[in-house]
């Protein structure tokens, strides 16, 4: 067999973590099972991540991006809640692994990670920022990654704290604290004045 390298390895190495969630949950997850099913060696897994949670966040996010498909409703809210829908749809059911992982990270790994996530969110986000700008709904200014990242981190709290996403508060996290945040730092926000924002549980 030719050795892999790069995006085909990852590629590889994320199938068979996913695979190995599947068959055994979070915790039954080893270096061991995940080289076997990859066909690699563990020393190829400890050079790319410490720590197995680093590991299977890797592999979600991968994949992650792949299957999140850009919508294009023609208006950023409507945008933003059919990635928030996708979101729910592919993570919704790996709560457990959400949690376990959660738990696992050490005060220097939760650190790297969440910056790590925020960056994956606000690369998920920004093909419906462009559109909003192309169509007038945002301005032009430059948006904070954690702004961008805002939805995705807020569903993701969701998930896990709540066990769900339902539609309710996906209008809340949108049309409530999103799309506000995204026009203010856009300074589109500044064309008009939408009122106070109403306080929500």
């Amino acid at each position: 067999m030719s050795r892999r390298h790069g995006a085909v390895l990852e590629r590889a190495i994320a199938s068979a973590v996913l695979a190995e969630l599947a068959d055994r949950g979070y915790s039954g997850i080893t270096y061991d099972g995940v080289a076997a099913r990859a066909g690699t060696s563990k020393p190829v897994l400890y050079r790319r991540w410490a720590t197995r949670a680093e590991m299977v966040l890797a592999a979600v996010m991968t994949t992650g991006t792949e299957v999140v498909t850009t919508p294009d409703h023609g208006d950023l809210a409507e945008d933003l809640k059919a990635l928030l829908h996708a979101m729910r749809e592919n993570f919704g059911t790996g709560r457990a692994t959400m949690l376990g992982l959660l738990a696992e990270l050490d005060e220097n790994s939760a650190a790297s990670i969440g910056e790590l996530i925020s960056q994956w969110g606000a690369h998920l986000v920004e093909p419906a920022i462009h559109s909003a700008r192309a169509r007038g709904e945002l301005g032009t200014a430059d948006i904070p990654t954690a702004v961008l990242a805002l939805p995705f981190d807020l569903g993701r709290h969701e998930l896990a704290i709540r066990g769900d996403l339902p539609q309710e508060r996906i209008d809340v996290i949108v049309d409530v604290l999103v799309v506000p945040l995204l026009a203010l730092h856009s300074h589109a926000g500044a064309k008009h004045d939408t009122g106070p924002i109403p306080l929500v549980d």
